[in-house]
């Protein structure tokens, strides 16, 4: 048995802040619209990528479905965590036409250029989708509602990295495309900063159990060692307390019994690891704490209902170049 290694760049009472630090992505695809009503364009459904739209100039409706299209306009910011397909207009009741249908004034790399709508008045539009590769950052995702929504006017900061933004997105100057992905990965910090300290949901479950200082340091362990041979003992020595009282309230605030956890948080790394580089199986099973590749493979199996091989051959690295 190994010891776990030191916290690194976040202190050990901040397991929270080591999920947030884990919020780092990568750009699937970044779109200025210049745009002139009447408008309105469709997002189509993008699982497992966050979507977000900022307004430099002008206004928008975004129209998530759940409830009455909502007014965006310069120095605000939403975020669609879930991949959902919404809707863009220049007012609620304007007809809309499917992204993909619209004409692109210029396509390089990732990004894109629109100019699209009739001749009344403008707005520009940056929007971009976002794909998190951290089993921490996608379980975070995973627990936030459809739609988040930022009022960087309430920020000098915030409305500063909108202000950033929108000029790297007009000028896209050598490297513009990772700036504004940097940018963003900002911009969602601070959305979900902003959820965390406001909305009471943000107070249970993983999140809160993230934030609770013996729960926390227990998760914390988890995730910065899934390799290491984590028993009950060792967990609630973690989090001092007793076996039986860190049992349950570990239980009690994350939703699953510690050693569960363990599992699953193991295969989910796993996962991750094989999906984005592919890789040697029995690499990767010794990376979570496994030293047979035989039930490495059964545990995958039996939590994700995929053997890890046929997720390493889908991996982007483990394809052979034409």
């Amino acid at each position: 048995m190994h010891t776990p290694p030191p916290s690194g760049p976040w202190p050990s009472a901040d397991p929270l802040g080591e999920a947030l630090h884990a919020l780092r992505m990568s750009a699937v695809f970044c779109c200025r619209s210049e745009v002139r009503a009447p408008w309105g364009v469709t997002m189509p459904p993008m699982p497992g990528c966050a979507m977000f739209h900022v307004v430099t100039e002008g206004l928008c409706w975004v129209d998530t479905g759940d409830g009455a299209p909502r007014r965006l306009q310069p120095g605000g910011f939403v975020l669609v965590p879930h991949g959902e397909g919404h809707a863009l207009v220049s007012q609620p009741d304007t007809p809309r036409v499917d992204l993909f249908d619209l004409p692109r004034a210029y396509t390089g790399g990732r990004y894109e250029l629109l100019r699209f709508g009739g001749s009344g008045d403008p707005a520009t539009l940056l929007c971009g989708a976002v794909r998190f590769d951290d089993p921490a950052a996608r379980r975070l995702i995973a627990m936030l509602p459809r739609a988040l929504w930022v009022d960087g006017a309430e920020s000098a900061w915030m409305q500063s990295t909108l202000q950033h933004l929108a000029v790297e997105a007009r000028q896209m100057r050598p490297g513009g495309e990772a700036v504004v992905t940097r940018l963003a990965d900002i911009l969602i910090i601070q959305a979900l900063r902003a959820w965390i300290e406001n909305d009471p949901s943000a107070r249970t479950g993983w999140i809160g159990g993230l934030q609770d200082r013996a729960v926390g340091a227990a998760l914390a362990g988890i995730h910065r060692d899934p390799a290491f041979e984590w028993t009950l003992v060792s967990l609630a020595s973690a989090a001092a307390m007793s076996r039986s009282a860190f049992a349950a309230r570990f239980t009690q605030l994350v939703g699953v019994p510690p050693m569960q956890y363990v599992a699953q948080w193991r295969m989910h790394v796993a996962h991750a690891r094989l999906s984005e580089h592919g890789g040697a199986i029995p690499e990767v099973a010794e990376g979570v704490g496994y030293h047979s590749e035989a039930a490495f493979s059964r545990a995958f199996k039996r939590h994700l209902g995929v053997a890890p091989g046929e997720v390493a051959r889908r991996a982007p690295r483990a394809r052979t170049p034409a």
